[in-house]
C-alpha cells in the first residue's frame, strides 16, 4: 500500500527522535556503575590490565568500574555471560585471544564471538616470554631447540590450558622449528611457576607481565620475547626474531566488546574514552613496562583482528604437532 506524505513525515520524525534519543543516552552515559567482565580468574595478566583500566575509566566517568571475574570453559563461560547482558553499555567484556581460538578448539553451542559481541576497541598485544628453570643448561632458543631435537618428546612445557595463548604459541614454535615436546596444562599459574622453578617443567611460553618479578629475581631464566622489539623491562633478553625464529607477533591480545545490539552512539562514546585513556603518557609508560603494546583506534580494527586471528589459529590447530597436547 502506498505511503502518504503524512506517514513519511511521521516516520522521519520518529527516526530523528530515535537518533536524538540515542545521542542523548550516549551523552549522559554512564549514570550508574559499569561492569568490566573477564572470562578468567584474578591475578593473571588480563586481570592486571582490567584493574588498571578500571581505575582510570572510573575517574573519567565519575562512576565505579567493577571488574568481574568469571573463569571457566577456557574463557567461553565468562564471554557468553557478558554477551547475554543487557545491550546498554553497562556491561563491557575485556576479551582475549581465546575468543578467536575457541571458535575452532572449544566451540560453545550457544555462543559465537562474531555473532554475539560488538567490538569496541583493540587494546593491544602483550609480549610473550619463553622461560626455562634458572639452572637449565640452555642459554638461547637455539640451545633449547637442539636439546629437544636430541630427545624428541622428552621435554615438557606448561600452559594455562588447551587452546590458551601459551599452548598455541608453543605449537607454532614447534611447527616453525621442527621439535616436539609434551604439553602439561595447568589450571593454577602458581603451580606451573613452582614446577618450572623446580625443574619439573622444561620450558614455558607465557605473557610477560605476570612473570617479570620472577625473571628479574633470577627465579627463572628468560630466553626470548615475542614482538619486533625487546621488552623495556628486560632489555638483555633478545627477541625470537633476533635468534632466527619467525615468532614475531605476540599471540596474546586484548580487546573490549559489548553485547550485540548496544547503541552505536554508546559504543562510540566508550571507544572515545578508552582511546583517551590509552593515549595518556603515564598510561602508555605503565603498560609498556608490563610488556603491553597498545593499539587503540576504531572498532573495525578489533573486528578485523578477531576475524584474522580465528583463521590463523584454525590453521595452526590443523597443522602438525597439534596432537602434542
Amino acid at each position: 500500500m502506498p505511503v502518504g506524505p503524512f506517514a513519511k513525515r511521521l516516520c522521519g520524525a520518529i527516526a530523528v527522535l530515535a537518533f536524538s534519543s540515542a545521542i542523548a543516552c550516549a551523552q549522559t552515559w554512564p549514570e550508574r556503575p559499569v561492569k568490566l567482565a573477564l572470562a578468567f580468574g584474578a591475578g593473571g595478566t588480563i586481570d592486571t590490565l582490567a584493574r588498571i583500566l578500571a581505575d582510570k575509566l572510573g575517574e573519567r566517568w565519575k562512576q565505579s568500574v567493577v571488574v568481574e571475574n568469571k573463569p571457566g570453559g577456557a574463557g567461553n563461560i565468562g564471554a557468553a555471560a557478558a554477551a547475554s547482558a543487557a545491550p546498554d553499555g553497562y556491561t563491557l567484556h575485556l576479551g582475549a585471544q581465546s575468543l578467536a581460538t575457541n571458535v575452532t578448539l572449544l566451540p560453545a553451542p550457544n555462543f559465537d564471538p562474531v555473532r554475539d559481541l560488538e567490538p569496541v576497541i583493540f587494546i593491544g598485544f602483550a609480549q610473550d616470554v619463553l622461560m626455562v628453570p634458572k639452572d637449565a643448561p640452555y642459554k638461547t632458543v637455539g640451545d633449547l631447540i637442539a636439546a629437544a631435537k636430541a630427545k624428541p618428546g622428552e621435554m615438557n612445557y606448561s600452559s594455562s590450558g588447551i587452546g590458551s595463548s601459551g599452548h598455541l604459541a608453543t605449537i607454532l614454535l614447534m611447527q616453525l622449528t621442527g621439535f616436539k615436546a609434551q604439553h602439561v596444562p595447568y589450571t593454577s599459574l602458581g603451580s606451573a611457576t613452582t614446577d618450572l622453578t623446580s625443574g619439573r617443567l622444561s620450558f614455558w611460553i607465557a605473557t610477560l607481565g605476570g612473570h617479570l618479578g620472577n625473571i628479574k629475581a633470577g627465579v627463572v631464566r628468560a630466553l626470548a620475547v615475542s614482538g619486533a622489539q625487546r621488552a623495556k623491562e628486560i632489555p638483555d633478553v633478545p627477541t625470537f626474531q633476533e635468534q632466527g625464529v619467525a615468532l614475531v607477533e605476540p599471540s596474546t591480545w586484548f580487546g573490549v566488546f559489548v553485547p550485540k545490539g548496544t547503541p552505536p552512539a554508546v559504543i562510540a562514546r566508550i571507544n572515545g574514552d578508552f582511546n583517551a585513556v590509552l593515549s595518556e603518557p603515564a598510561m602508555k609508560e605503565r603498560l609498556s613496562a608490563l610488556g603491553f603494546s597498545l593499539i587503540g583506534g576504531e572498532p573495525k580494527a578489533l573486528a578485523d583482528h578477531l576475524s584474522a586471528d580465528i583463521a590463523k589459529w584454525a590453521k595452526v590447530a590443523s597443522g602438525p604437532d597439534f596432537s602434542a597436547k
